[in-house]
């Protein structure tokens, strides 16, 4: 296997989009499975000029036949996706196999959040036209900043602080607060306001977000939006702007934020809202309060 492809896609996810370590092992490992199939097939990623479309159909039945959960399929032809884009782009490659492959679809029912594989699948879709980078730079904020879809379609182009790396919300009864931007939500952010000046009919509009009309986008809009990515990765039902603020809840406290912290990044006025409003068990609540807590029963602090 030829490491030097697979170790500059691996530092393109880490330093560029900024994927957490525990992303980026799981998609080394992802390569690597990918590459003992291969081997299989008298083929390899060391070669991958070799490498066709029917190559990664045949790998999409194999993961079926070894009855792996289709979150984790999904995960694996996201992986393979982002590898064989780079490799596009890097022009080491001049077909990309995996072009119109979707993911197997989820067996998700009524979901209220995503997991965060499903998650990475829609942000990682590819880019198609100019409006695509404004479609990602919303997504990235639903997810990234946890805002409400009313916050986000209401931003003009002046509440994106570049420098500060942060946007200025405007929430329910008007209040006031300022979010930070991933590293991922801000590049999205500036490759969207660049694209925005070739595509915008109406120089007049302030509007971050714009619809094709050059007006600002409106929720029915950005609804269609999610719903077209949602289907290209193959997520079994629908999925609302609110889906993806509820999982950025879930997410930050699932990785040890604190429920205050939370509140503030969702804009709520009472904590009570922000702990309805996550899916947390009451294991999950009881291990949040033994961290925080200064009377709590904690080993750790003793």
């Amino acid at each position: 296997m030829d490491q030097k492809n697979v170790n500059l896609f691996l530092a393109h996810l880490e330093f560029q989009k900024a994927y957490s370590q525990a992303t980026v092992r799981a998609y080394a490992t992802d390569l690597e499975e990918f590459e003992d199939f291969l081997q299989g097939l008298t083929l390899s990623i060391s070669h991958l000029e070799n490498v066709q479309k029917k190559h990664i159909q045949k790998y999409l039945t194999y993961l079926f036949q070894q009855k792996l959960a289709k979150s984790s399929m999904a995960r694996k032809m996201s992986c393979l996706r982002s590898f064989f884009r780079f490799m596009l782009q890097k022009k080491i490659i001049h077909e990309n196999p995996t072009a119109g492959i979707a993911n197997p679809k989820q067996e998700i029912h009524h979901p209220t959040m995503l997991n965060v594989d499903q998650v990475v699948s829609m942000l990682d879709e590819e880019i198609e036209d100019d409006f695509s980078y404004r479609d990602k730079a919303l997504l990235e904020l639903l997810y990234g900043s946890g805002l409400r879809i009313s916050e986000a379609l209401a931003l003009n182009l002046q509440d994106f602080h570049e420098q500060r790396n942060t946007i200025k919300v405007f929430g329910k009864g008007g209040k006031e607060r300022i979010v930070p931007l991933s590293d991922t939500s801000k590049k999205a952010l500036i490759d969207w306001i660049e694209k925005r000046e070739t595509v915008a009919t109406n120089l007049q509009e302030l509007a971050l977000f714009i619809g094709k009309r050059g007006k600002r986008l409106n929720r029915r809009e950005a609804n269609r939006i999610i719903e077209i990515y949602r289907k290209k990765v193959g997520i079994a039902t629908s999925v609302s702007p609110h889906d993806l603020r509820h999982s950025f809840a879930t997410h930050l406290l699932e990785g040890g934020a604190d429920l205050r912290s939370v509140q503030e990044l969702l804009g709520h006025s009472k904590i009570a809202t922000t702990q309805r409003y996550t899916h947390l068990d009451m294991d999950m609540l009881l291990k949040v309060y033994d961290k925080a807590h200064p009377f709590a029963k904690n080993e750790d602090k003793k």
